[in-house]
């Protein structure tokens, strides 16, 4: 293998996936029965779709030609339209299927965003802990991640953003519900960055991945009420979450459909166009699955109070509840152990998969060292007091 030309510097330099890694830990595990392996690391849903949906994909399998046909680069005409219908309901908005694109998966909508924003050199404003799929994306197109680290609330501060701006700056990026924090961004926080964001001429990206499982009723933030709000704004969105179809890969963005055409370039390239079934699927779901995505959200609140509630005895032992929500806690560990290590031991010693704030923060950063996501999506209640009982047993 020549070493000149293999690998790319950018994808030597950004690190490994930290659910690639993790599994990692897992090769030669070998748990004694009465402590089954309690799996924290990822923020997707186990279960399959629901059957009505399933039914739908098999049937357009076997009766929809054009199902297994290419297709429109940004998406099936139906589905953007169904897709502009439920975020105009969500956020008492005004969106047409124009604005809406379709990507195979909201990591691809990332990408197709900073192709068509950045070029070698220009600089996105990412607050820390962040989500790091972003942070990889950003290290192999050349864009320098400029970090905005959160406050004791888990909050990025308008303020310190702006005084990180510079003339190379293209965006800034939210994501609320938070990965990894699980922290739901106020509407007046998500404004100032809007208004920011506005005032210096770049994009303010906001990944809503998780806006399904967010606690408050009504709208979460405004932006969309601006008229205005494609001057700035560029929206994602993930069906993986709300309808278990991560397999499937389905994304979204809602932007100009100036800036949606300069993305089509980037999707034409590497994806052509999202999975036909994939997209039958998330139509069904649109239309057909208000109730259960309602149920499928109130289980993950009450996930998120059995977390709540039942925090006090890890807190008497010297652990802090940093965030909570949608799939995710954010906690501080006690122990003059860096939290890499410590998940090591914690697979072995406790069956316990999580990841250590280090993956979610810059190399050297002393808070990642402390630090650990929860990912309770496939955890039920039980499995969280089986959690906290067994982090209030375990002693390095």
């Amino acid at each position: 293998m020549s070493q000149a030309s293999f690998p790319n510097a950018r994808t030597r330099d950004t690190f490994v996936s930290p659910i690639v890694e993790s599994r990692r830990w897992l090769q030669g595990l070998n748990l004694p029965p009465e402590m089954p392996l309690l799996n924290l690391s990822q923020a997707a849903p186990a279960d399959p779709p629901p059957e009505g949906l399933r039914r739908a994909i098999a049937e357009a399998a076997l009766t929809d030609d054009s199902s297994h046909l290419y297709g429109a680069v940004l998406g099936r005409d139906e589905l953007r339209a169904a897709l502009a219908n439920k975020m105009n309901r969500h956020y008492a908005a005004d969106l047409c299927a124009a604005e809406v694109a379709i990507t195979s998966g909201c990591n691809q909508a990332f990408a197709a965003t900073i192709a068509a924003l950045c070029g070698e050199g220009d600089e996105v404003i990412l607050p820390t802990p962040w989500y790091f799929n972003h942070k990889m994306w950003l290290d192999m197109q050349g864009v320098v991640t400029t970090p905005l680290p959160v406050g004791g609330a888990m909050l990025p501060c308008p303020k310190a953003a702006a005084e990180l701006i510079t003339p190379r700056t293209r965006a800034i990026v939210l994501v609320t519900p938070n990965n990894p924090c699980g922290v739901e961004y106020p509407d007046g926080l998500v404004r100032r960055f809007y208004d920011l964001a506005r005032a210096h001429g770049i994009a303010l990206i906001l990944d809503e991945t998780y806006r399904d499982f967010d606690s408050r009723d009504g709208p979460p933030h405004t932006l969309f009420q601006d008229p205005n709000w494609s001057d700035t704004l560029i929206h994602l969105y993930s069906f993986s979450k709300a309808y278990r179809l991560t397999g499937h890969r389905l994304g979204a963005i809602a932007a100009h459909p100036d800036h949606l055409f300069e993305m089509e370039k980037f999707l034409d390239t590497v994806a052509i166009c999202p999975a036909q079934l994939g997209q039958t699927g998330a139509l069904w779901g649109l239309q057909n699955l208000d109730a259960w995505l309602a149920g499928e959200r109130q289980e993950l609140l009450n996930r998120r109070a059995a977390i709540e509630a039942g925090f006090a005895p890890l807190a008497t032992r010297g652990w802090q509840l940093l965030g909570c929500g949608a799939y995710f806690a954010y906690v501080a560990h006690p122990f003059d152990i860096p939290a890499e290590d410590l998940a090591k031991r914690l697979v072995h010693e406790a069956g316990l998969l999580m990841l250590p704030g280090t993956m979610f923060t810059p190399e050297g950063d002393p808070a990642g060292t402390r630090q650990f996501r929860i990912a309770f999506a496939n955890v039920d209640t039980g499995g969280i007091k089986t959690l906290f009982d067994r982090l209030s047993n375990w002693t390095p």
